[in-house]
């Protein structure tokens, strides 16, 4: 398991910690907008080092970015005694220790997360990958960094869509993990938190389910909830003007998974509307085309916590208690898309 170091100064904190390391080169890899806002907060504390930047986004998170910088690091000569600093967010983070993590057999990393999405979720547990085929984080494997620095003083660079994105992951936590924190989040005025509690609190939540379930064969499962539809909507909407942010789609997979675990595991109706109004006061209701629930669904079936034919989820047993390996059919889900279509916020308000 990797180390967690919340930095209140990241300029201080980062050379400290390189010196830890004897490395024969050093590469930093960032997309094109940490490398315009949050590269220049650390360039002058690096040693001497290289750097890779790649177009931002997800819809660059495939083999041809890997390529790319797997020829970037074979140019710049770098041996197995290297060690990359993966410097963006989710997407960066699961590209860059992706490609550390398979070049020469591995070489070391550490994420340095700038967005919350990556400070509360992508940047602990080893889990990196990329996208295959339309099909999310289809390619990867289970690797570690060094470590992970936390340094929320990067929040300040991200746009108010990404700070919400992001929100969406702490609100997941509180769904699986503990009701007292999720009722202790704010639906209004949500950006008025106290960001750094809430990382270290989400963050505490995620290494302990890791912690117990390291490759994901049984409770690291609860982490995927609401991802299983959730990545079937980002995935189909990826390449068009609806395209979504990982936690926009995040908020309506867990919504239309908090109707099934109604249906299937118990939770009930009261805490269902009380998950569905919350939701769609963060992050509102968003137009589901009835000609487009077919192919959404159709998505869900490359989940990789399938066995076989048999879809499997985790959903809720209540507020703070997530279960897992749940069988659903295919009807059942798009009757859950068909759930969060038909919603909207006047409707449950009424």
């Amino acid at each position: 398991m990797e180390s967690v170091l919340f930095s209140n100064n990241v300029r201080n904190d980062l050379p400290e910690i390189l010196r830890q390391f004897q490395l024969s080169r050093l590469g930093v890899i960032t997309d094109s907008n940490t490398f315009r806002d949050c590269y220049p907060l650390v360039k002058s504390v690096l040693p001497d080092h290289a750097v890779f930047s790649f177009p931002a986004g997800e819809i660059n998170k495939h083999l041809g970015t890997c390529q790319d910088i797997w020829t970037w690091m074979t140019e710049e000569g770098f041996d197995r005694k290297a060690l990359i600093i993966n410097l963006g967010g989710g997407v960066t983070g699961d590209m860059g220790g992706f490609c550390a993590a398979t070049y020469k057999r591995g070489i070391r990393f550490i994420n340095l997360p700038t967005s919350l999405l990556s400070m509360v979720d992508a940047s602990v547990g080893g889990k990196l990958g990329i996208d295959f085929k339309g099909f999310k984080n289809h390619i990867g494997v289970f690797t570690d960094p060094e470590t992970v620095i936390v340094a929320s003083e990067f929040l300040k660079t991200l746009p108010h869509a990404e700070l919400r994105s992001g929100y969406a992951e702490i609100i997941k936590h509180g769904l699986i993990q503990d009701a007292t924190y999720f009722s202790g989040l704010k639906p209004v005025e949500w950006e008025s938190q106290v960001w750094d509690a809430l990382i270290r609190k989400s963050v505490g939540i995620k290494k302990r389910v890791v912690e117990q379930d390291p490759k994901e064969s049984g409770l690291r499962k609860i982490l995927n909830f609401g991802h299983t539809i959730g990545h079937a909507f980002e995935s189909f909407y990826l390449d068009s003007a609806k395209h979504l942010l990982h936690g926009e789609a995040i908020a309506i997979g867990m919504i239309c998974e908090a109707w099934l675990s109604n249906r299937k595991s118990g939770l009930s109706a009261d805490q269902l509307q009380a998950v569905t109004d919350f939701l769609l006061t963060v992050y509102g209701h968003f137009e589901v085309n009835s000609g487009d629930i077919e192919s959404i669904v159709n998505l869900c079936l490359q989940d990789k916590k399938n066995v076989g034919a048999t879809l499997n989820f985790s959903l809720l047993r209540a507020i703070g208690d997530c279960t897992y390996d749940i069988p659903c059919s295919v009807e059942e889900i798009s009757e859950a898309v068909q759930f969060y279509q038909s919603i909207s916020q006047k409707a449950l308000k009424s």
